[in-house]
């Protein structure tokens, strides 16, 4: 057995030099100068669970959180015809979960749990997961300048970093393609940088100066991910990510899938919202996916196997304090900081009809997923049931 804070991870007799050896070389490797991690050793790691196998929970444990989340499901969640997907799990263990509404409303097709929907933001935890393994296996450097991979954008001083923060100053391609592109074409991540060399769109502030949410940096994040592996964003997230975690209702949507072969989301009277042309965009949105593969990502997110300890320490930790409050941002993760209580980590997301929130309560090994094809502000409620799991601040969370 091996030990990693409360958690244990059991491998099977054959596997446990290699996990030593593994481990061995990650702490080496991941450093903030990350070195390159040598070929055979990912495909070695590739081979073995990510999953840790998380401390038994007591029946009478699964027993009350079961009934107070159940509570909290029906009065604050269960609102309006709820359509979508909730789920609890502490420790790996799923304590509660929750499946309503339709994939298909006008064909009265039932959503299912393995029926995958548009979690718009919350696409950005993936991305940052994947730059990271990418940073972990030496192929990009978080604190380098952006053109080391872009070389054609016309700006400087800006890092991954700051792509991954938010912190960059680019103005999002929603707005200041208005006007410079065709409406009727869809604009993809490539269409995006192109425009920013076109028209040296000015930035919004110095790089790094303050904090601005902009959905442009995760989809030039996409495109350095397929610079460095010459590889398109959608497979690489399948082979690095959905793949080796069993992520099998997970997928990436972009202008080669059939929109049409899509669950489709609906606003809140059921009225389908259609495609624009910014659905092509990937990176910031267009993951595809269920609770359950959520979780399976959440669960992954604990072994040194799937992410080196230093990468997470630098993902789960806030970088802009210029304001004082409470919300700040990681690499690809929100967080509620409250004096006195313990840290609240979480992503929301909103496009068109879909909404949803997946919180991570990193302390006491909890995930709350609440994701929903059809418009709802109630899933965005992750943060008044975290209190029931530990030392937090009872917050709502709006995009």
């Amino acid at each position: 057995m091996v030990v990693f804070a409360d958690k244990w991870i059991s491998l099977p007799p054959m596997r446990k030099i290699h996990f030593v050896f593994l481990f061995l070389i990650s702490l080496s490797a991941c450093s903030e100068s990350t070195q390159s991690i040598r070929e055979e050793i990912v495909e070695e790691a590739d081979s073995l669970s990510f999953f840790p196998q998380f401390n038994p929970l007591t029946k009478k444990y699964i027993r009350t959180k079961k009934k107070q989340v159940a509570r909290f499901y029906k009065e604050h969640v269960d609102q309006d015809n709820f359509s979508g997907m909730f789920l609890v799990a502490k420790n790996g263990k799923i304590i509660f979960e929750r499946t309503a509404g339709y994939s298909n409303y006008k064909e009265n097709q039932r959503l299912t749990a393995e029926s995958p929907i548009h979690v718009a933001s919350i696409s950005k935890v993936a991305t940052s997961y994947l730059i990271l393994k990418l940073c972990e296996e030496g192929l990009i450097d978080l604190d380098a300048d952006v053109r080391r991979y872009l070389p054609e954008l016309p700006y400087e001083g800006i890092t991954v970093r700051m792509l991954l923060n938010h912190r960059s100053g680019i103005q999002y391609y929603a707005y200041f393609s208005h006007g410079k592109w065709d409406w009727n074409k869809s604009l993809t991540n490539k269409d995006v940088l192109s425009l920013l060399v076109k028209h040296k769109f000015r930035l919004n502030f110095q790089p790094g100066r303050k904090f601005s949410y902009c959905n442009t940096n995760f989809a030039l994040l996409a495109l350095i991910a397929e610079r460095v592996t010459d590889t398109r964003f959608p497979d690489l997230m399948k082979e690095r990510i959905f793949d080796p975690l069993g992520m099998d209702n997970s997928f990436i949507a972009d202008e080669n899938r059939s929109w049409d072969a899509l669950n489709p989301s609906y606003d809140s009277k059921w009225k389908i919202q259609p495609f624009t042309n910014l659905d092509a965009v990937y990176g910031d949105k267009n993951l595809y996916t269920t609770a359950r593969d959520l979780l399976k990502l959440d669960m992954a997110s604990y072994s040194p196997l799937f992410l080196c300890d230093s990468l997470k320490q630098q993902l789960f930790k806030g970088y802009s304090y210029e304001t004082r409050g409470h919300a700040n941002y990681g690499l690809g993760m929100r967080m509620s900081e409250y004096t006195g209580y313990t840290t609240n980590f979480f992503h929301t997301g909103w496009w068109h009809g879909n909404t949803g929130c997946y919180t991570t309560l990193r302390e006491d090994t909890t995930c709350i997923i609440s994701i929903s094809n059809k418009f709802t502000k109630v899933v965005y409620l992750n943060g008044g049931l975290a209190p029931h799991f530990g030392n937090y601040y009872p917050t709502f969370s709006f995009e």
